[in-house]
């Protein structure tokens, strides 16, 4: 593939981010790309959790190594934008976050993720800050016009207290990020309040539990919203009942 058909779909990407709503699934190989591309979806992601399932490993057990080739698979197996779970950038300085990402950016994706979490926790906020920062100028100085989505995980292990989170998207948002996400948020008020906090820049939600309607998204403002890993376990979960029924 050209440069020219990276732009192309980074284009396209930056684009569907202007106005209404998309749905962005989360494939784990290139036959999901494949197919969730021939079902009319307009862009794709990646997902930490369902490669490293597809690998026989957890969540946050692949290397920056592995996840750099998988990436340029994924893009390589659909013609639709792909943005990259790029997880917490793997790696513990700035300066390490910056070199991974500008690797992300050569595999031709058209987003890309940079998360707070470390382990069980959050970075500090500054140093968060600056993670995304180091991601947004590697971005800039590749020339490419990659969208940088600034992820805070508090609500995924626990911290569920609105206000902390909605000062995390608003310190991304001004270090650089073009998107911002905070998955496990789930009630409709405390989404209609970040995306009035990060405005006018996108919001992307993760379709999150069976209260959660994708048709009630737009009229909260949301722009996209991704599966995360919901396809890749409902996936393994019909594996292993089809497997079961051959067990003796």
């Amino acid at each position: 593939m050209t440069n020219a058909t990276f732009a192309a779909r980074r284009a396209a990407f930056r684009a569907l981010h202007q106005n209404g709503f998309f749905v962005l699934p989360n494939p784990w190989d290139a036959g999901g790309a494949h197919r969730l591309q021939k079902l009319g979806f307009k862009a794709l992601a990646s997902t930490s959790a369902g490669m490293a399932w597809s690998w026989g490993r957890a969540d946050g057990e692949v290397s920056a190594d592995e996840v750099i080739e998988h990436l340029r698979l994924l893009v390589a197996a659909t013609d639709l934008p792909v943005n990259a779970d790029f997880e917490a950038g793997f790696a513990e300085t700035a300066e390490g976050v910056a070199a991974n990402v500008a690797r992300a950016v050569e595999t031709g994706v058209a987003g890309l993720s940079i998360e707070d979490r470390v382990g069980a926790d959050l970075y500090a906020l500054d140093i968060a800050a600056e993670r995304l920062a180091a991601a947004r100028s590697a971005i800039d100085a590749s020339g490419q016009d990659v969208m940088l989505v600034g992820r805070t995980e508090g609500f995924l292990i626990g911290r569920d207290d609105l206000a902390p989170t909605i000062e995390r998207l608003v310190a991304y948002s001004e270090a650089g990020a073009d998107c911002l996400y905070a998955p496990g948020v789930t009630r409709y008020d405390d989404i209609a309040a970040i995306v009035a906090a990060v405005a006018p820049k996108p919001v992307n939600v993760l379709l999150w539990g069976p209260d959660m309607k994708v048709a009630d998204l737009p009229g909260l403002g949301v722009r996209r919203a991704s599966t995360g890993a919901a396809l890749a376990a409902a996936a393994w979960s019909g594996f292993e009942a089809a497997a079961r029924e051959l067990v003796l």
